[in-house]
């Protein structure tokens, strides 16, 4: 940035300005944050610690929980502090670094999601050749790249917003720094960065999505013509139900808030898709995969009311993380 800016300051507006609903809003949002610790550090926990859990799909399960925790916390904190305070300024350097963050734990969970149904997709279809398409290698690098390929599609918009030049009202219309509200505030052109995130961030959630779809679709058609074993079809449907819940639970408000062109009368509709699928998919997903998925269930059951538990958890979650 250049001496033409003068703004280092931004204010978001929030979900309301009603000073009434401050403290529900505060209690609101703090147990949902709550929730979501808790909840994806049971399963990171409990996959690090479960020896029978250590497989590829729960070894995605893991990064899942991981990037749901970074996740909400890039904007709820933010929030609670702005509900508990009253203030809810970001300096220029806060705003581009929650634009980042946001961004790039946003795609790297949607190449995830990607990853998981082709897990999935080669456990089913393929499974002679599943230990060695889906090894400990190819799973790591996998998973290294969902996050190399978010952090890089981040970086684009954080470069490109940088260019712009603030000058003029500093009121963001959102709870957080998102890219539409941002540049609508710059007094030169946006329009660069408008196109890239309606084609990039558009593409890669309408790509990854349809990548799902249709390995979904094959799953299902491969279940029903070549699997003649109910209890063969009815457990690999159970495998496959709660990654479907997730995606349609992620994807459906992203694409509503990214594939669309933008416009300038779409912040509340912006607003409530980015809190779909970034506040309440993170405190679902953890309950969608215990509640359909049995292991899952019986390992948090031995391992989280285990005395042995309460001293191997730490460790465990280091392990899970490292």
């Amino acid at each position: 940035m250049d001496n033409q800016t003068e703004v280092r300051k931004f204010i978001l507006l929030g979900l309301t300005s009603l000073q009434g609903l401050q403290k529900f809003l505060f209690m609101l949002f703090l147990l949902l944050y709550l929730s979501t610790l808790l909840g994806n550090m049971a399963i990171m926990i409990v996959v690090a610690c479960e020896p029978r859990l250590h497989i590829p799909m729960y070894f995605f399960l893991c990064n899942l929980s991981c990037l749901d925790i970074f996740y909400s916390t890039v904007t709820v904190p933010k929030m609670l502090a702005g509900f508990l305070s009253g203030h809810h300024g970001i300096s220029y350097t806060g705003c581009l670094s929650q634009l980042h963050f946001f961004h790039f734990l946003g795609s790297s969970e949607a190449f995830l999601l990607a990853v998981m149904a082709y897990d999935r997709f080669v456990a089913i279809c393929n499974p002679l050749r599943y230990t060695l398409i889906m090894s400990p290698r190819a799973c790591l690098q996998l998973a290294v790249a969902t996050w190399a390929a978010g952090f890089l599609h981040a970086l684009m918009h954080t470069v490109m917003t940088s260019r712009l030049h603030f000058c003029g009202p500093n009121h963001i219309q959102h709870f957080f720094c998102d890219i539409k509200p941002v540049v609508r505030l710059a007094c030169n052109s946006s329009q660069l960065n408008l196109n890239l995130l309606n084609i990039i961030t558009g593409s890669i959630a309408a790509g990854t999505f349809v990548f799902i779809l249709f390995s979904y679709l094959y799953i299902f058609s491969f279940l029903r013509l070549k699997v003649q074993s109910k209890e063969g079809r009815r457990k690999a449907f159970s495998t496959c139900i709660s990654h479907l819940t997730v995606v349609t639970l992620f994807y459906v408000p992203a694409i509503f808030n990214y594939v669309p062109p933008s416009s300038g009368n779409s912040a509340r509709r912006d607003m409530i898709a980015t809190f779909m699928y970034n506040v309440v998919t993170s405190v679902l997903n953890p309950l969608i995969y215990t509640l359909r998925n049995v292991e899952v269930k019986r390992a948090l059951k031995r391992r989280l009311f285990s005395r042995e538990f309460l001293a191997q958890k730490m460790f465990c979650l280091a392990a899970c993380v490292g």
